[in-house]
């Protein structure tokens, strides 16, 4: 796999927050359902998850940049000593007056050689490993709007026809990495599986937009209760609720239900849902355009008096 910094283009250095807004760019453009039948895309997505998933965990950000896993998560393998390095140790304590005795000039070259060879051929001759963690295995997951925002339980199909029920807790966001714990791959020599983890995708939704904890929706509303005002139901992501709105109101009012957007949690309390009044005209009616025609307002008001003409 590609170095993790270089699949998602952000330095070395780079804070949190730009390693998730360069993997959601990223994941955007390169996602399966984005690009259906395309395998290099696919691929591509696989890269940036996994790079995302090592870089979002401090622990094995930290452990990947001092050399102590790869970019894949596996523990790195130690770096065996070369034959001259071998060699100049061994050198150098016979230079030091170590127990050999005597004087380097003395030692035949074909002693060395076979010193030498048979401590090379030791240190790399294989030994019984012992148990190790399986690696980790990463996969993809679209959810819905709502389901991201209330919480669910989805059924994950995997590449080999077995299946993982996640749950999606509630208020998950666009790009959240789950951690499965002990659904990876298998460990080797009796070791612990290694971890499954799933990047979330939250699909956009017809009327709900997310901003942070917050929800906000365009509310249609008829010109007579924009004009007399009245109680309407209002949609929101745990189900319609009634609000009142004020007579008089313009289009463009935003009205706020509180503690009606995404839900809290112990340390984050729940978003607000703002809704955005568009007042819409609806079918022709013959009735109102002749009542227009004939009506004079007791003040009359011209709503573009202040817009300037040389702005």
């Amino acid at each position: 796999m590609p170095n993790p910094y270089e699949t998602l283009g952000v330095a070395r250095d780079a804070s949190a927050d730009t390693i998730r807004r360069a993997y959601r760019k990223l994941a955007k453009t390169h996602h399966p359902d984005l690009n259906p039948g395309n395998a290099a895309a696919e691929a591509r997505f696989k890269d940036i998850a996994s790079a995302h998933a090592l870089l979002s965990d401090p622990e094995k950000r930290g452990k990947f940049d001092r050399g102590e896993i790869d970019a894949e998560g596996h523990e790195a393998a130690p770096r065996r000593p070369s034959y001259r390095e071998y060699a100049e140790a061994a050198a150098g304590q016979r230079y030091s007056g170590g127990a050999a005795g005597g004087q380097a000039g003395n030692w035949d070259p074909e002693d060395l050689e076979s010193i030498f060879g048979s401590m090379f051929n030791e240190a790399n001759r294989p030994r019984n490993q012992g148990p190790a963690r399986g690696p980790d295995a990463h996969y993809s997951l679209t959810t819905s709007f709502l389901d991201a925002v209330n919480g669910t339980t989805t059924r994950l199909t995997l590449p080999d026809g077995s299946t993982l029920d996640v749950k999606i807790p509630p208020a998950t966001e666009d790009g959240h990495i789950l951690r499965l714990r002990g659904k990876g791959n298998p460990g080797r020599n009796g070791g612990p599986a290694g971890d499954a983890l799933i990047a979330i995708t939250v699909a956009p939704h017809k009327y709900f937009a997310r901003d942070g904890q917050d929800i906000r929706l365009d509310l249609p509303i008829t010109l007579p209760e924009a004009v007399l005002g009245g109680p309407i139901e209002v949609p929101t992501p745990g189900g319609a609720v009634r609000m009142r709105v004020p007579p008089h109101s313009d289009n463009g009012t935003i009205l706020r239900l509180r503690g009606r957007g995404v839900p809290g949690n112990g340390t984050t309390p729940a978003g607000d849902l703002y809704a955005t009044l568009r007042v819409t005209i609806g079918t022709p009616d013959e009735a109102l355009e002749a009542f227009l025609r004939n009506w004079k307002p007791s003040t009359a008001a011209d709503p573009r008096q202040t817009m300037e003409t040389n702005p």
